[in-house]
């Protein structure tokens, strides 16, 4: 019979293996899911692992969803590696978003381009501020960051919806909630002519590069994980837990803010309800897939990019529901958390022991 046996020491092989074998139990269901919904199965693999590397343009699709999955998933590895445990980046997303679209609709037809800097700004301060009152409330009061983080997720979606559906409504939309269209000024440069790949790409490729050295290259970011990993031994060290709570929700916020902006200054070009996607919390798979590690995070990112693709292919060409990005986010996360498993544990073959007098 098999049987989990504890390893002496994490196996670093399977922790680097678990993600891919996570990967590929991911695709087994999603192929019979296929397939219990009288679908092609090979056709669905298709749609989402080829589809979405097709050709240039479909890399640069990947690229303009990777993007903000990257930047917040980021932040949030630096929250959880400081034990610090941000739930509610989607609504930094969103106030970033707000932040970053207020200054835009400041602009007029001669603004310049130096604009875009300030939207981007506001959005890093706007998700900054979101996470602050989480890590004020943390501070001040012990309030749990898991709760107020997921609450004020629901805040962030109602003031966004209060504002594109009352002041900041275009009075020439026919009606529509939804902000007139920023100016050229404010919108993000594209990168690539026939591309809607944009500058907030080099940003997140800046700020993985920036989040390995902060981690794994300084005292501070040292303290932060000795905090995370070890908080009775940070204190003897004399690193501070509040400032190690304060800056971990910081990042984050301002991660998660900067890719609101980006957002909205970017491929949408206005603020609307639907703004909040699910972004910031499909980036907690992202960086638990990515092993809260920069380098992996940035393939998780392009990994999850694919399933969002995929499931908007799946839903104009195979009829199914939208939700079906949704089951296999699901998916990965579940089956990474069964393959890790493995990490601290060993499968073994043991004999039965048969009873010496019933032989």
């Amino acid at each position: 019979m098999l049987r989990f046996e504890a390893r002496g020491q994490p196996s670093a092989g399977w922790a680097v293996g678990s993600p891919l074998l996570a990967l590929l139990v991911t695709t087994l269901i999603g192929m019979a899911l296929f397939a219990a919904l009288g679908k092609d199965p090979w056709r669905g693999v298709e749609l989402f692992f080829v589809e979405p590397i097709r050709d240039g343009y479909a890399w640069g699709e990947l690229m303009v969803k990777a993007t903000p999955l990257l930047l917040i998933a980021l932040g949030l590895a630096v929250c959880f590696r400081s034990n610090v445990w941000n739930i509610g980046a989607e609504g930094q997303f969103v106030l970033g978003a707000i932040a970053g679209g207020g200054v835009a609709l400041l602009g007029n037809a001669e603004t310049g381009g130096w604009l875009n800097a300030l939207v981007l700004l506001a959005g890093v301060m706007g998700g900054m501020a979101w996470a602050g009152v989480v890590a004020w409330l943390r501070d001040r009061f012990n309030a749990n960051e898991i709760l107020v983080s997921l609450m004020l997720v629901y805040v962030a979606i109602q003031l966004l919806y209060y504002l594109v559906f009352g002041p900041w409504k275009d009075p020439m939309g026919f009606n529509f909630p939804q902000t007139r269209n920023f100016e050229e000024g404010a919108l993000v440069p594209l990168l690539f002519e026939g591309s809607r790949v944009h500058l907030g790409l080099p940003l997140a490729l800046l700020a993985a590069a920036g989040a390995w050295l902060l981690l794994f290259r300084t005292k501070l970011g040292f303290a932060q994980q000795v905090g995370g990993l070890a908080p009775r031994a940070a204190r003897y060290a004399g690193f501070s837990s509040r400032s190690a709570l304060w800056l971990a929700l910081l990042i984050s916020g301002g991660c998660a803010g900067l890719a609101g902006a980006l957002e909205v200054a970017g491929p949408v070009g206005q603020l609307t309800p639907y703004v909040p996607v699910g972004y910031g919390f499909a980036a907690i798979i992202v960086a638990f897939v990515g092993r809260l590690h920069p380098l992996g995070i940035v393939l998780s990112a392009i990994l999850m990019s694919m399933f969002y693709i995929g499931g908007e292919l799946a839903q104009s060409r195979l009829g199914l529901p939208k939700s079906i990005t949704g089951v296999f986010q699901g998916l990965l996360l579940f089956s990474l958390l069964a393959c890790d498993t493995l990490v601290a544990y060993r499968l073994r073959w043991v004999r039965r022991q048969t009873d010496a007098g019933g032989a």
